[in-house]
């Protein structure tokens, strides 16, 4: 658990997951889904459900491909171009993830959601590890204490200072790793992150956007931002998937579904290491000024040497 579970307005955090995977139809996915969470069951189109539980609210079970999705809509809509969208559909299916989408759930209720997890790899559900050209993860969506410059800029600088070794401790695919969609933050952007001591959202949001101007990041900050100031954002990204919410969007574990034993506590735990240290502004002022003290002319810092030095610190305060 993060060392801070609870708002500053006294209510338990939250966290949403969004899992990708292929091997199942969306009717595969629904039935363990009800069976082990309960509830009822919205068809929103050919490639869309909606499943209402009382407990932890609704998901939605998608083919994540907004042009299907979209023809989808229009045929369920209007009772026509049903074939054109059955076609997309089965071609889709071997690579085109599907996905499940949680609700917010307090961080005291995540088991229920874990559970799920075995039931689909029965069903046979297969994650990154069964495609070579799929980049298929597990996204994390960590409501924030409180929205403050301080605050987040105390995330990202644990982030930054994080980022090479959760690549490592995650065990990315390489896959992944190459694709475009969680690149991690530009290390012009970490030595400004670091060495900045304003905490005010004008700076932060100017800096990030400056570096940042994509959802494609490990740790995506554009929902969140949109959240405290659309416009601002959508002059800089405009990009409709970008969905406002007081949450970070964190892209960078696998959805290795297919491995006996795999749930969403690893991923969950590591994400737990960037909460204990953004928990910690000592810790991060000090990472911060020996990360800083690496950097050498035109190559900067070598991330071997800051992985190893970043993994035996972390060690030795018992946190992995």
């Amino acid at each position: 658990m993060p060392p801070v579970t609870d708002t500053h307005q006294g209510a338990v955090r939250k966290v949403g997951f969004e899992l990708e995977f292929t091997g199942l139809t969306l009717e595969q996915v629904i039935e363990p889904l009800c069976s082990i969470l309960g509830g009822q069951v919205e068809q929103r189109s050919a490639v869309e459900f909606h499943v209402r539980t009382d407990d932890l609210g609704t998901f939605n079970i998608e083919l994540d491909w907004d042009f299907l999705k979209r023809k989808a809509q229009t045929a369920w809509q209007k009772d026509d171009g049903h074939q054109l969208v059955d076609m997309l559909h089965q071609a889709a299916l071997p690579v085109v993830p599907l996905e499940i989408v949680s609700p917010p759930i307090p961080l005291d209720q995540l088991e229920p959601l874990n559970q799920l997890i075995p039931a689909l790899r029965k069903a046979g559900a297969k994650g990154t590890e069964d495609s070579v050209i799929a980049a298929f993860g597990v996204h994390i969506n960590p409501e924030l204490p409180d929205l403050s410059a301080a605050t987040i800029n105390r995330y990202l600088k644990a982030f930054a200072l994080l980022q090479w070794w959760l690549v490592e401790a995650h065990g990315v695919d390489p896959t992944r790793r190459i694709s475009p969609y969680i690149a991690l933050y530009p290390e012009a952007y970490v030595k400004e992150l670091l060495t900045d001591t304003s905490a005010d959202l004008t700076h932060l949001f100017d800096r990030y956007l400056k570096h940042n101007p994509t959802r494609n990041r490990a740790l995506d900050l554009l929902p969140l931002l949109a959240e405290i100031d659309a416009d601002r954002v959508r002059q800089v990204v405009d990009d409709p998937k970008i969905k406002a919410r007081p949450t970070f969007h964190y892209r960078l574990p696998d959805c290795r579904i297919e491995d006996a034993g795999w749930d969403l506590t690893k991923s969950w735990d590591l994400w737990c290491v960037v909460e204990k240290l953004a928990a910690d502004p000592q810790a991060i002022e000090t990472l911060a000024a020996r990360f800083l003290q690496l950097e050498r002319p035109l190559i900067g810092v070598e991330r071997k040497v800051w992985v190893k030095e970043i993994s035996q610190w972390l060690n030795d305060q018992g946190w992995v």
